[in-house]
């Protein structure tokens, strides 16, 4: 199964397997993307990855969450960004730009030396009390996706993922942890959800409607239950509503994910060295797919062929993500489909998470 065709939004994809979205730091410092991003979705595609998702990239300078990021908020990267998608539409995969805003979680700088959020809530994590947005600085940021997603269609990406997990600017409206407003953009689950649902909105009167639009959200804050913080944080059964919204505004597919960097290790967790250990979303994802009608992919620690069959028969997802596995071995659908290997070789080190560029840096035995 995980092996067969499947038709995600208008994009016909040659399997079920997802490059989920990693920070590659492979860009210019202005956000310029390389020939080395290129190298590196290239080699995904000639691999048969049947979606590739790229790292995110930042949709306004007030954004920014790391260092070598790539940008999306200027006509300038349009050309660059062509020259990389040409490359893999030479192979049969599809591949998307994921777009964000680093919201509460952005770095510093200068010119932006507070960072945006929806609400003035501490990050336990970096200890940054954010700036709460004017509904000027709302409409700025629905404007500046709705603009980077204009300028993925003119670089020839086959669709755009909306960022909304993760701690980041989208995941900073959607949960109430991070999300104490009173007016139109805070509240209920719908008001959480507005500054989301304006901007696919918006991407369909600005590209014709059918440019496909694909979301990345959490199910979970991640923080421990039990604890003050979970009692603020985001429910799978707001998670469930929140995507429902998402599919009537006219999102095409969800990627289930959690966690925000304040919760600590919750979304690329380590030590990932048995089947049970494996999709640490999917009781989430399987909730979510059950409730909406469009294709669901998974994310967290999948690595084992008998572990990726079962998820997708029965029913916990649609199409399979994965990060590290890629990084370690971008030739993993094919070694699969051989029957050479059952798993991926990947044992969750995260010592891939390279500043001079991803790339798997575990000693492997080569005896």
């Amino acid at each position: 199964m995980i092996f067969d065709p499947i038709t995600v939004c208008n994009m016909e994809l040659q399997n079920r397997f997802v490059r989920s979205a990693t920070h590659e730091f492979m860009a210019e410092d202005d956000g310029t993307p390389t020939s080395r991003l290129g190298d590196l979705y290239e080699e995904l595609a000639k691999n048969e990855v049947g979606l590739i998702v790229t790292g995110y990239s930042c949709v306004h300078p007030c954004g920014w969450s790391d260092a070598n990021q790539q940008g999306i908020y200027d006509d300038r990267f349009i050309k660059p960004y062509r020259e990389i998608t040409d490359r893999v539409r030479r192979y049969r995969s599809k591949i998307v730009l994921q777009i964000v805003h680093g919201g509460r979680q952005a770095d510093v700088s200068q010119d932006h030396p507070v960072p945006i959020a929806p609400s003035a809530v501490k990050d336990g994590h970096s200890a940054t009390i954010p700036r709460e947005m004017t509904e000027e600085e709302i409409l700025m940021a629905i404007d500046a996706f709705t603009q980077a997603a204009v300028r993925a269609e003119k670089a020839g990406f086959d669709g755009v993922q909306l960022h909304c997990a993760h701690g980041f600017l989208l995941s900073n409206f959607i949960s109430p942890y991070t999300n104490r407003r009173t007016d139109r953009w805070g509240g209920s689950v719908g008001n959480r959800a507005r500054i989301v649902t304006e901007i696919v909105r918006r991407i369909k009167e600005e590209t014709g409607g059918s440019f496909p639009i694909l979301v990345k959200m959490n199910a979970t804050d991640g923080f421990q239950p039990g604890t003050a913080k979970a009692e603020l944080g985001l429910t799978i059964s707001q998670a469930v509503e929140t995507a429902k919204l998402l599919e009537k505004a006219g999102v095409c597919a969800i990627e289930v994910s959690g966690g925000i960097s304040e919760a600590g290790g919750v979304t690329i967790k380590t030590a990932i060295n048995s089947p049970a250990k494996e999709a640490y979303f999917k009781d989430y994802s399987k909730q979510i797919k059950s409730a909406v009608n469009i294709p669901v992919i998974l994310v967290g620690g999948i690595r084992s062929l008998s572990v990726m069959e079962e998820l997708l028969e029965n029913g916990y997802a649609d199409l399979i993500s994965m990060s590290r596995t890629f990084i370690s071995e971008p030739d993993l659908v094919l070694r699969l489909k051989s029957g050479k290997v059952g798993k991926a070789r990947c044992v969750s080190c995260n010592l891939c998470f390279d500043p001079d560029g991803i790339r798997c840096n575990f000693e492997f035995d080569k005896s």
